[in-house]
């Protein structure tokens, strides 16, 4: 085999070798995208970095909180590029800061969620992305 041959061989095998993890780490076939929930926590952190800002969030029971949403989640978003452009800053987020969020749960009931919005006390709705809520009525 000469050098080019050996070379060209290497590159489809690095190719080949990264097209499962990079599909699968794109794949949100973990969370349950028709179903929408909202919750309601303290952060515990918050993580600005690529690929995904990801911060954790504490719920506590209380009146109207089910038993199984008690506890620790992980919350998943988008890239840091995607989320700047929706306003976000990696100051937006601080352990203590009570939030609300709405997304989608993981299929198998574990404690994660794929991030569509969250409201600060406020009442500021700061997205994922660019999708936003279907108005009701609107066709």
């Amino acid at each position: 085999m000469n050098a080019r041959r050996i070379v060209f061989t290497a590159g489809l095998l690095m190719i080949a070798g990264l097209r499962g993890p990079l599909s699968a780490h794109h794949a949100f076939t973990m969370f349950d995208m028709d179903k929408e929930v909202t919750y309601k926590g303290v952060v515990v952190d918050y993580m600005w970095s690529n690929p995904h800002v990801h911060f954790t969030v504490d719920i506590k029971s209380g009146a109207g909180v089910e038993a199984a949403t008690v506890g620790r989640w992980d919350v998943e978003s988008g890239s840091t590029n995607i989320m700047a452009r929706q306003g976000w800053t990696r100051a937006t987020l601080k352990a203590g800061d009570p939030i609300t969020l709405v997304g989608n749960p993981m299929k198998d009931g574990s404690k994660g969620i794929h991030l569509f919005y969250m409201i600060k006390p406020d009442g500021k709705r700061l997205y994922r992305d660019i999708a936003r809520p279907k108005v009701e009525g609107a066709q």
